[in-house]
């Protein structure tokens, strides 16, 4: 099986997509790339980041998933471990994701304030500028020292209990019924006062855990709205089968996407 995820080699995606695939990985440089290849057929299966401990939800993954028509098959969920990786202490940018500037925050601001951040399209890209470059040091896991790189500091995320997950993602004529988790997305095309308790009752009714409950601008029009739901239970549910025939009845000017269900893995590398 053919997998795509975040390049280049080295990136916590890359990292993740090794637990459900095997060694032929593909990369591209955004989530959008990703999600688009699967959703036509290039690769059987894409990796992206969905949602961070500290940092909360990746943008880019929720927009990507509402647009195009894939389905969820697994959730991974992985611990990140930020080390600092330089040639030697003379540099003077530190380069990285947005993501893993921010997590760092605290310790960037108080062991480099004087430092430009530089964010760039992933951990590994940051850390290959700084194998190359002597004044430029990157973030990421500690594995990916060496070749010229020395691991500074580790551990310098502000959270240890930093994870972030990834949802393994396929074509829409896969998706699976079967799991503990299911994902749907909810356009409405509507706005008025109650929808939103309108749309969480049929799940409360059924004693269905919502795990997440996002909203995301369409696009089309200010404050217009889509919403992405994660439920701890699975679409071969009857339970769950009834509460989304009732989302779908609400958004009937709209649209509801059934992502799928899946069971998540726990991954420590």
């Amino acid at each position: 099986m053919t997998a795509v995820t975040l390049g280049p080699e080295g990136t916590y995606s890359h990292r993740a997509t090794r637990a459900v695939a095997d060694d032929d990985i593909a990369f591209r440089q955004s989530v959008t790339d990703i999600v688009a290849a699967v959703a036509n057929e290039e690769f059987e299966l894409g990796v992206v980041p969905i949602e961070n401990s500290i940092e909360g939800s990746v943008t880019e993954s929720l927009d990507a998933v509402a647009d195009y028509d894939v389905a969820v098959v697994r959730e991974i969920v992985t611990p990140i471990r930020h080390a600092l990786l330089a040639q030697d202490e003379t540099f003077t940018t530190i380069a990285s994701h947005s993501q893993a500037l921010a997590q760092c925050r605290s310790y960037l601001d108080q062991a480099y304030p004087d430092v430009r951040l530089e964010a760039v399209a992933s951990t590994a890209q940051g850390v290959e500028y700084a194998r190359e470059d002597a004044s430029v040091a990157g973030i990421g896991h500690p594995a990916n020292a060496g070749g010229g790189l020395e691991v500074l500091a580790s551990d310098i995320q502000d959270q240890t209990s930093n994870a972030t997950r990834f949802f393994a993602l396929t074509q829409a004529s896969e998706r699976s019924e079967a799991g503990g988790k299911t994902s749907i997305v909810v356009y409405p095309e509507s706005n008025y006062p109650g929808l939103l308790l309108e749309m969480l009752e049929p799940f409360a009714d059924r004693d269905i855990n919502l795990t997440r409950v996002e909203s995301r601008p369409s696009g089309r029009r200010l404050g217009d709205y889509i919403f992405h739901i994660d439920v701890a239970a699975g679409l071969y549910e009857e339970r769950t089968q009834d509460a989304i025939t009732d989302i779908e009845a609400i958004a009937a000017d709209g649209w509801v996407r059934r992502l799928g269900s899946y069971d998540i893995e726990h991954v420590i590398d």
